[in-house]
């Protein structure tokens, strides 16, 4: 497809959305993709091929890089071991990602650094259980830094089914991480992401492409058979190709062999993953002699959110991976407690509001902003 007509429209035939196969097909399709490697080496060369899937069909190589991230930081608030603050930078000339910095009052002579992603909830990084995490993993040794998907709280530059957004979510997750080192004090090899739903597709879509990731916790989102159903996780062709196939297990895969977690459930498209997805990701750590670096959570009895008994488990993993102190969130009883996080009202953590405006500079609009992805490629309505 050449770039003009990649930049109009994506052949539908190409995309795996939604519930593309049933259950019965996306474990059939696994054991298909599974004879296609036997060793490191072989299946090293199918991960390159689905790299190079993901950058072709996202598009990434026409996105421009490096450019300046000129961020705005301000409103710092102090709280129980962690600070908050209101946080913009640029992650394209003219584009803010907008979100949220959360750091350990605790002075440490390093930190981790950890991106926090969030689902299609309508409160985005507003919500309470987003801000627990956050406030929690910073008071365990964490700078976090929890972002806005597109056309959510402060992104609304353009609307969230831009028919790019799963190019711009991932630029602006590989513009995070750059984010982040900015900060001198932050330890480059101790960069973590966790998130869930959406979150949890982009959280496994930036460790897949960007290996300054350390560690990963996707969270009830990785499936045989599904692809997630918004533009943001399935709506370019990075699954699919006229000579090459993939799902999301195997984009998860390609965290090997940096630790992760899976978390999933018993109530949606996760319910399967002790039985089909984990061991198929297992096993292609088992090729790194690595097999102890990935583990699944599974709470059959729960469902589809970042609910406490899911963030219990991603607090001890990041913390035994990350070297952050889980014993500094824990009570008398030895229980992760989250009492001393002070939830904040949307309009204390918005970035842009009456007294910090919005740049005048902001690219706004789907078309100005696919204009930005790829400049000077012509474009028909959008």
């Amino acid at each position: 497809m050449s770039t003009n007509l990649m930049a109009q429209a994506v052949d539908s035939a190409m995309l795996c959305q939604g519930g593309y196969y049933t259950e019965a097909e996306g474990k059939a399709v696994l054991e298909r993709f599974a004879t296609s490697y036997h060793n490191q080496k072989s299946w090293e060369k199918r991960a390159e091929r689905i790299r190079k899937g993901m950058v072709d069909g996202m598009g990434l190589s026409r996105i421009p890089k490096n450019t300046p991230l000129k961020p705005i930081i301000h409103s710092k608030r102090t709280y129980d071991g962690y600070t908050v603050e209101n946080v913009a930078f640029e992650s394209l000339p003219g584009f803010f990602v907008t979100g949220n910095l959360y750091r350990p009052t605790q002075k440490q002579s390093s930190y981790a650094g950890i991106l926090a992603t969030h689902g299609h909830g309508p409160d985005g990084r507003f919500q309470e259980y987003m801000q627990k995490r956050c406030a929690t993993l910073a008071r365990m040794g964490a700078i976090v830094f929890a972002y806005d998907m597109i056309g959510y709280a402060d992104a609304t530059q353009c609307s969230h089914k831009h028919p790019q957004a799963l190019a711009l979510q991932t630029h602006n997750s590989m513009r995070a991480v750059d984010f982040l080192l900015s900060f001198p004090e932050v330890d480059a090899k101790r960069i973590g992401v966790t998130g869930e739903s959406g979150g949890g597709t982009q959280a496994f879509f930036l460790t897949a492409l960007d290996e300054r990731i350390a560690v990963s916790v996707p969270v009830v989102m990785v499936s045989a058979y599904f692809f997630g159903g918004c533009s943001c996780e399935s709506g370019m062709p990075v699954h699919k190709s006229e000579d090459h196939q993939t799902s999301n297990v195997e984009i998860a895969a390609l965290a090997a062999p940096r630790p992760m977690l899976l978390i999933s459930d018993g109530k949606d498209w996760t319910k399967n993953t002790p039985e089909v997805e984990f061991p198929y990701i297992k096993n292609i750590y088992r090729l790194y002699e690595q097999e102890d670096q990935v583990e699944n959570l599974h709470l059959p009895d729960e469902g589809h959110d970042y609910g406490i008994n899911k963030r219990k488990g991603a607090y001890a993993f990041l913390a035994r991976h990350l070297h952050l102190s889980l014993g500094s969130v824990m009570n008398g009883k030895g229980e992760v407690d989250e009492s001393f996080v002070t939830v904040e009202s949307p309009a204390e953590l918005l970035v842009f509001d009456a007294q910090h405006s919005r740049p005048a500079k902001a690219v706004i609009g789907d078309k100005a902003v696919s204009e930005l992805l790829a400049p000077g490629v012509k474009r028909g309505k959008e």
